[in-house]
């Protein structure tokens, strides 16, 4: 039924999917650009069209009471940004005792234009040597999908350059709230 309707908001939408439509058993998608909550909403469709049942990093504060079943029911884990929490460990942890986990993270960490991504998401993938699968959400050209898959190598700027370059030409929903320089 999901999948169906989502269909069916894309088709009435203009939402196209691009890419691969099958993933690694474990793998760490970020997705990107994120700058208008429609972003979510875009993405979980696009997951329940390919049949993907990702997980995803939530920030705590929104786990109110009702909410909290939704998200959690959707693949959502808190993540308390307050607290000298290591998430990087506990994530590692998640793919080591997994044999499947498709994870998701927006890199940027919030809908308003950053400086440059936070890079948990690369000592993840390094540390549990998982793929990295680069997803892209164009508004402009109404396409989601993987844009490229990749194991994280030894050269931090190397890596984090290929996927600047990746993401140059991807428009955001609030284009002044992305920018395309990552690092």
């Amino acid at each position: 039924m999901k999948q169906l309707l989502s269909k069916l908001l894309f088709k009435l939408n203009g939402w196209k999917i691009v890419g691969p439509h099958v993933y690694p058993q474990k793998c760490l998608v970020i997705a990107a650009p994120h700058t208008s909550n429609w972003d979510f909403f875009i993405g979980r469709c696009y997951s329940y069209i390919i049949g993907v049942s990702p997980k995803y990093l939530v920030k705590s504060e929104l786990f109110l009471p009702v909410l909290r079943i939704l998200i959690k029911f959707n693949g959502g884990i808190p993540v308390y940004r307050k607290a000298k929490n290591n998430v990087v460990e506990q994530v590692v942890g998640m793919f080591e005792n997994a044999t499947q986990l498709h994870l998701g993270i927006a890199p940027e960490g919030t809908r308003t234009k950053v400086a440059k991504w936070k890079t948990g998401f690369y000592h993840i993938a390094s540390t549990a040597k998982v793929p990295l699968l680069l997803l892209a959400m164009d508004y402009k050209k109404k396409e989601i999908g993987i844009i490229a898959e990749f194991m994280i190598t030894d050269d931090f700027d190397k890596d984090m350059l290929f996927i600047q370059q990746k993401y140059a030409n991807v428009s955001a929903k609030i284009p002044d709230n992305y920018n395309p320089k990552i690092y």
